[in-house]
């Protein structure tokens, strides 16, 4: 007799083990390797909870979703209840607008996600052998507690495009959207990356790295034991600087920099700019098995071309040095697309409890869809790299 399948609506990740969690979220990493994906470890979400990041007063709720076989954990998912749309990168606005405006009540809904990270990566976070079942429990799960408690709407961010092709065969709607990633296409060294470019751009990169490292500094990489706490007192700062400018207020909690010192700083590269003396700006970035994240940038100066530098072309250095396969520089900008950063695809799925909202939202997705793969399109064709021939000697520094 096969055992019953018993899914279980939780108030905080703490309420796993972070074996039975990680079991999950990253098997991959059971042979003492990193996980693919930093953001939906149990460390990592424990951080956003217990810094305060997370929870009361915020607007995301924690309410991850446990799903048992028996007495074996086999699925969980970083569920959240959300008052706003704030801090999920893959927006939802313009749904609640129109809903709103029709005399409907948008939220709370519900958010399967890693709040504040546009970074792909598993949302139906599932034991191996279990992926059917866990996947299929954790919708089910989910939606059945939307409809059960009328809420407006269930939205699964940044999943993978293989969920995204199951969700949409369990009826959830498909959503397509954008980035621009680095493709680390075996390079020896940066010169190799710059090889592959068009000599146009290939001058453009170089002029960029000298503008931005005649700054009058030192550009430091830290990682694992030499992250200080020092260093976060100044990254709080840059990242209080950019949050304000871009947010109104920072989504992150000073604490929460102590708590990924202290639990995950083997998965952080963290790279700052010093100048007579001080720090002035500086880049964090989480590093997964295969991928180099590029999360936030901040400075309290304003040099040429540092920001570029310190989050896009330190990133290709450090991919490159450790045999990463990309960089994920995160939301937005076509202004990545000059540095090597082409556009890929990125995914979501979506429940809307409302006949008449789904099928307003169904025909613009499919719209949108269309609009985003000829965008792909067009600028892949229009990106830095050579469209055919073999790679050039390299050129001397101007």
């Amino acid at each position: 007799m096969t055992d019953t399948v018993d899914v279980t609506l939780l108030s905080s990740v703490s309420e796993v083990p972070a074996a039975e969690w990680d079991a999950c979220a990253c098997p991959e990493a059971a042979d003492g390797g990193r996980p693919l994906d930093p953001f939906t470890t149990h460390r990592f979400l424990s951080a956003l909870e217990r810094s305060g990041s997370v929870g009361q007063g915020t607007g995301w709720d924690p309410r991850p979703l446990a799903v048992r076989q028996g007495e074996v954990l086999i699925a969980v998912a970083p569920l959240y209840v959300k008052s706003h749309s704030q801090g999920e990168y893959i927006f939802d606005f313009n749904w609640a607008h129109a809903w709103e405006r029709a005399g409907g009540r948008y939220y709370p809904k519900l958010q399967i996600a890693v709040p504040f990270t546009p970074a792909t990566g598993r949302r139906f976070l599932t034991l191996p052998e279990f992926e059917e079942t866990g996947r299929a429990a954790l919708v089910q799960g989910a939606v059945q507690i939307a409809d059960g408690n009328d809420l407006s709407s269930v939205h699964v961010t940044f999943c993978t495009e293989d969920e995204a092709r199951a969700g949409a065969e369990m009826g959830l709607m498909h959503r397509v959207s954008q980035q621009f990633h680095w493709v680390n296409r075996g390079y020896a060294d940066f010169d190799g990356f710059l090889a592959d470019l068009s000599s146009r751009k290939r001058k453009t990169l170089r002029k960029e790295r000298r503008t931005a490292q005649a700054f009058g500094g030192t550009i430091h990489a830290f990682t694992g034991a030499t992250l200080r706490p020092e260093h976060w007192d100044a990254f709080w700062r840059f990242y209080q600087d950019t949050g304000s400018r871009k947010w109104g207020t920072p989504y992150l909690t000073r604490e929460f920099f102590d708590e990924i010192h202290a639990t995950m700083a083997d998965d952080i590269l963290l790279v700052l700019a010093e100048r007579e003396g001080r720090w002035i700006a500086g880049a964090l970035n989480f590093i997964g098995r295969e991928t180099l994240y590029g999360r936030y940038w901040g400075c309290i100066e304003d040099h040429p071309c540092l920001h570029f530098e310190l989050c896009y072309y330190q990133a290709i250095d450090h991919a490159i040095a450790q045999g990463l396969m990309r960089v994920e520089a995160g939301a937005q900008g076509e202004h990545k697309l000059a540095r090597g950063y082409l556009p890929v695809q990125t995914h979501s799925l979506h429940w809307i409890a409302d006949a008449g909202l789904r099928r307003a939202v169904a025909q613009f997705l499919e719209a949108e869809e269309r609009a985003v793969d000829e965008e792909i399109e067009v600028l892949t064709e229009y990106g830095p790299f050579r469209k055919t021939g073999p790679s050039p000697t390299a050129e001397p520094e101007e």
